[in-house]
């Protein structure tokens, strides 16, 4: 029907409307910018925080502090290997010495049968390789005196010490190589640590570097808090104490005492006896205040947390072990509530760090490098426990 067709729209003939163009160049930027979203370089982690650089930073100077330790047991090690070394040098010394001594008295017996006229059986010995596989095959000590066998027999037995103690010097001079190569290992292991301890605090800004100060003044604070608490405790427990003391004594004391009893002075118990050696302990470590942290050092300028501990309780007489893992298995174990002063305490799982104690709560240690020997609160540290050494 051509009326119907007549009605129809014609289909346009322009290449596109205004509407499509722009929603075309909108995907296409879309596309675009996706496109270089996904070639773009990775974004940069965000930057921790000062509370979490402050705790990478404690662990760090923690496993150093742990790896001192190894040091110090490896270095232990590594000098009495060393010794022992020496000693068996110096008896493979002796012993050739010895040996050299009885040559010469086979010597002398060889020489007199040369003059006979002839090269004995005692100068054929001093030539062979091996002086029991002469004896065997020749059945040599039947044609030799007394007296030569016996010198014969005292060379061989020279001959055959010296040999084991140059093995065993061999052998020990492989464990000292394996001493000295844990050594080496656990220094740089230190060094490393607190290689990246410094470089953590040399990043940080000048807001930064505050805002760590302020947060460790905080944590001095409150550890300060939580000593005081227990001074206060200690000094209330000891008036207790002495008024208990005062009312024994009061009640045990006769109305008229005897006028011919001189007064009698108390026997020393263990305690007084713990306390008088426990004193020069401290006097000892307190005469270290302000003397430098090196780690691996046992003074007398510098010390690390267990040089300081051992090389104040020798001054009282008392030998502890070189490293904290060893001093804390000496003496006996003491709740931390029951603490007195020269008590040792130890820190944090590992067992890594250690202090003197001195009463209301602190201690007298070597805390870290870059810090000095001197009096702190027991509770600026995890606590992993204590010993009485002595």
């Amino acid at each position: 029907m051509p009326a119907l067709a007549s009605h129809r729209k014609p289909r346009s003939t322009r290449p596109h409307s205004p509407a499509v163009g722009v929603t075309t160049a909108a995907l296409a930027s879309v596309t675009l910018l996706s496109t270089q979203s996904a070639h773009a370089a990775p974004t940069a982690p965000p930057r921790p925080t000062v509370e979490e650089i402050q705790k990478k930073v404690d662990d760090l100077y923690r496993q150093a502090g742990t790896a001192t330790q190894e040091y110090n047991r490896a270095k232990e090690a590594t000098d009495e290997q060393r010794r022992k070394v020496d000693r068996i040098l110096d008896d493979v010394a002796r012993r050739t010495d010895a040996i050299n001594e009885s040559r010469r008295a086979l010597g002398s017996y060889a020489a007199a049968q040369y003059r006979a006229g002839a090269v004995g059986p005692t100068a054929a010995l001093i030539f062979a390789d091996s002086p029991q596989s002469y004896f065997d095959q020749t059945h040599l000590m039947d044609r030799l005196s007394e007296r030569q066998r016996g010198a014969v027999a005292d060379y061989e037995g020279k001959r055959l010490a010296a040999a084991k103690q140059r093995a065993e010097a061999t052998k020990s001079l492989e464990s000292l190589t394996d001493s000295q190569a844990t050594l080496r290992a656990s220094k740089q292991t230190v060094q490393r640590k607190l290689g990246e301890a410094r470089t953590l605090l040399a990043r940080l800004t000048a807001e930064e570097k505050a805002r760590l100060a302020e947060l460790e003044r905080e944590r001095e604070a409150e550890a300060r808090r939580k000593a005081e608490e227990r001074a206060k405790a200690e000094a209330a427990e000891a008036e207790a104490e002495r008024r208990r003391q005062e009312e024994s004594a009061r009640r045990q004391q006769p109305s008229t005492p005897p006028a011919t009893t001189p007064p009698s002075t108390p026997p020393q118990t263990g305690g007084s006896t713990y306390a008088a050696k426990a004193e020069k302990a401290l006097a000892f470590a307190r005469g270290q205040i302000g003397k430098p942290y090196v780690w691996g050092a046992t003074g007398p300028s510098s010390y690390d947390c267990s040089g300081l501990t051992q090389a104040a309780w020798k001054a009282a007489g008392v030998d502890l072990p070189r490293t904290t893992w060893d001093q804390v298995k000496v003496g006996t174990r003491v709740a931390t509530a029951d603490l007195l002063p020269g008590d040792l305490v130890f820190f944090y799982d590992d067992i890594s760090h250690v202090g003197l104690y001195i009463g209301g709560g602190k201690m007298i240690h070597a805390p870290k490098p870059g810090a000095d020997v001197r009096e702190e609160s027991i509770y600026y540290m995890p606590v992993y426990g204590s010993i009485r050494p002595a």
